[in-house]
């Protein structure tokens, strides 16, 4: 069974439906959970209906959409970038730099720093250093190597993770369990700032990758390919880079590392939808946060303790993605 080949209307009627679809999940998920919320009182402002839908509910659903959107679309964009079928977050070593400092912080008993959740501050120092590291190492004058790029990034989440061992080994038993639950990567409710920020990271550098589609289309062929048809590799590559690495890593900093959404979310839709950039990248953006979202919907009602959400993301989508590859492996990108 192949793929539809791309056209004015069948991009149209794909992003209509992701959009739909992620505007579903973010008006009903609110609404599930194990106390009843009736939608009529909560609009009302009446107690506890109010507090249990605006003020936990809502902004946990607000927060898995930036965040699920943000790592499917951090995936599709180092796929792209660096033409390797396993690029994701966290095998470009982002999520572990980010846990890094995260367990770092746990582990000196830092609480706060520069007016932030020391967790927090931690996870985006981790990250930025990662970032730094990998590209100081890739880089070469002015030219940047996707495969050195891409073996630094490998070579750095190993060192990132192995240090993670050594912390947690070296930990108490009350620090040991903060840094297994922040491991875990979890979806709780921020406050209203912290996820006006998030979204003032997230939207942003989505819609500038979203801009350019053409020339993340290019390079997915080859770096000459793209040189050869008027666009700058080099800018790309870093460019693309920088961008998937800052969205992962503020997503991180906030929720804690959560994987398989940035892997596996774009190769179903590039299963279902082909690979054209101009409609994978806003397709992922909201595939990805509708399947973060209805993934701790999940997490907080099936059992009567919250799951950690990368479980349910694993346990959910894995068997999908399994069918997927299975009905269209002749059409494969790669």
């Amino acid at each position: 069974m192949g793929i539809e080949p791309l056209t004015p209307a069948r991009a149209a009627r794909v992003l209509l439906l992701a959009a739909a679809f992620a505007a579903v999940v973010m008006l009903v998920t609110p609404l599930v959970g194990p106390a009843r919320v009736d939608l009529w009182k909560a609009w009302r402002g009446e107690f506890p209906d109010a507090q249990m839908f605006f003020g936990v509910r809502w902004p946990r659903t607000l927060l898995a959409m930036l965040s699920g959107g943000a790592l499917a679309l951090a995936g599709v964009l180092f796929q792209a970038l660096l033409r390797d079928p396993l690029a994701s977050p966290f095998t470009l070593g982002v999520s572990s730099g980010a846990s890094l400092g995260a367990v770092l912080m746990i582990v000196l008993g830092v609480h706060s720093l520069w007016g932030l959740p020391a967790l927090w501050a931690g996870a985006a120092c981790g990250a930025l250093a990662v970032l730094l590291i990998v590209v100081s190492v890739a880089a070469e004058g002015r030219r940047v190597s996707s495969f050195t790029l891409l073996l630094a990034g490998v070579a750095i989440n190993s060192i990132a993770s192995s240090l993670i061992m050594l912390l947690h080994n070296l930990a108490t038993v009350g620090q040991s369990f903060a840094i297994v639950h922040w491991l875990m990567g979890n979806i709780d409710p921020v406050p209203a700032g912290t996820l006006a920020g998030l979204a003032l990271i997230v939207l942003p550098v989505s819609i500038a990758a979203c801009a350019y589609a053409r020339q993340w289309n290019l390079m997915a062929v080859g770096e000459e390919w793209a040189a050869a048809r008027g666009a700058s590799p080099q800018r790309l590559l870093l460019g693309g880079y920088l961008a998937g690495s800052l969205l992962a890593a503020a997503v991180t900093a906030v929720t804690g590392p959560i994987g398989f959404v940035g892997l596996v979310v774009p190769h179903a839709l590039r299963l279902v939808i082909g690979s054209d950039h101009r409609v994978l990248l806003p397709a992922s953006f909201l595939a990805g946060g509708a399947f973060l979202t209805l993934c701790d919907t999940a997490a907080r009602t099936l059992l009567s303790v919250e799951l950690p959400v990368s479980v349910v993301t694993a346990l959910a989508g894995g068997p999908v993605f399994i069918f997927l590859l299975r009905s269209r492996r002749r059409s494969l990108w790669l």
